[in-house]
C-alpha cells in the first residue's frame, strides 16, 4: 500500500505517514535494494500493541516466578498445569497453549530427555535430580507472550546442571547477538549453534522461535542454527522468541505416537531449552517476557 506524507500511517498510530513511518519504510526499501531481506509490515508492531505484549508479559512473567517458588520435589505435572491455570485465570489472562491445535493442557511441562511439548499428567510426578522445562504462553485482551524456564528439582548432576546452564548462554548469547538494523536472523542462529557445539552438545533443529505478540505463533520463524548474514534483518518493532533446544546427544528426536505432541531425544540423551520474548528497540533489545 502506498501512503502519501499527509495519510494516517499505516501501524495505526493516528499519526501523519511522515511523522511516523515513513523514514523508516525508506531505510527498509534502500536496505532491500542492497539486497537485505526485510520484515513486512505485519512484522513490525506498533506502540499499542507493544504495550499489549508487555501487559500480557506481567501475567506470564509472575506465573513463572510463581511456579519457581512452588514447584518441588513430589508434585505431579498436572498439579504445575492446575497451578499455571488458575493463576494465569486469576490476572485476567488465558492460557494460550490450552487447545491450541488440540493440545489439551494450559502449559508443557518437559522432563529430562523430553524437549518440548511435555504434557501435563497427575502420573507423572517430580524426583530429585530431574530436570524441568515449563512453557507458558499467556494471553490478555487479544496480545500473546511466550516463555520458558529449566527448572532442577533437588540435587541434580553435574551433567544436568551443565546443559541447563549451557542452554541459558546460547539463549543469551543469541540476545547479545542483536543489533537493530545490522543483525540477521543467521546471526543469531549461528552463535547459538557454535556455543552449543562447542560444549559438545546439538541443536534441535526441527522446533525454533517465532513472531508473537498479535497471534500465539507468527512470521518469522527463528532458527537457532545457521550461517552469520543470512536471513531476515533484524529492525526496530520486531517481536519474537529466542527458544534453543539443545540435546545432550544427537539433535535427533521422536515424537510420542500416543499423544502426537512430546518430543523426546531420539539417544535418550538429556536436552533443555530457555525461551524469552524479544523486542528490537532503536537502540537495542527489551526482553519482554523471561
Amino acid at each position: 500500500m502506498s501512503l502519501s506524507r499527509n495519510d494516517k500511517c499505516w501501524c495505526g498510530s493516528e499519526l501523519k505517514y511522515k511523522k511516523c513511518h515513513m523514514d523508516f519504510d525508506e531505510k527498509l526499501k534502500k536496505l532491500k535494494q542492497q539486497g537485505y531481506r526485510v520484515p513486512t509490515r505485519k512484522m513490525i508492531k506498533s506502540k499499542e500493541q507493544i504495550e499489549g505484549i508487555r501487559k500480557s508479559a506481567k501475567i506470564n512473567n509472575d506465573l513463572l516466578d510463581t511456579i519457581n517458588k512452588n514447584i518441588r520435589e513430589g508434585m505431579s505435572t498436572e498439579e504445575i498445569n492446575t497451578l499455571a491455570h488458575e493463576y494465569t485465570v486469576s490476572r485476567g489472562g488465558t492460557p494460550a497453549d490450552l487447545n491450541y491445535n488440540g493440545f489439551p493442557k494450559s502449559i508443557c511441562t518437559s522432563i529430562n530427555n523430553e524437549v518440548c511439548h511435555g504434557i501435563p499428567s497427575k502420573d507423572t510426578i517430580l524426583k530429585e535430580g530431574d530436570i524441568i522445562n515449563v512453557d507458558a504462553t499467556t494471553m490478555l485482551n487479544g496480545y500473546y507472550s511466550d516463555a520458558s524456564r529449566m527448572f532442577e528439582i533437588g540435587k541434580v548432576s553435574d551433567e544436568a546442571r551443565k546443559i541447563v546452564d549451557v542452554t541459558k548462554e546460547c539463549l543469551y548469547k543469541g540476545i547479545d547477538e542483536i543489533k537493530p538494523w545490522k543483525t540477521c536472523l543467521g546471526d543469531v542462529g549461528a552463535v547459538i549453534q557454535e556455543h552449543a557445539e562447542s560444549n559438545g552438545y546439538s541443536v534441535v533443529r526441527e522446533f525454533g522461535g517465532h513472531g508473537v505478540g498479535i497471534d500465539i505463533h507468527e512470521e518469522p520463524f527463528v532458527y537457532h542454527f545457521g550461517e552469520r548474514g543470512t536471513g531476515m534483518l533484524l529492525v526496530p518493532g520486531m517481536v519474537f522468541t529466542i527458544e534453543p533446544m539443545i540435546n545432550g546427544g544427537s539433535n535427533k528426536i521422536i515424537i510420542d505416537k500416543k499423544n502426537g505432541w512430546t518430543a523426546f531425544t531420539a539417544d535418550g540423551a538429556l536436552s533443555a531449552q530457555w525461551e524469552h520474548t524479544i523486542l528490537v528497540t532503536e537502540d537495542g533489545i527489551e526482553i519482554i517476557s523471561k
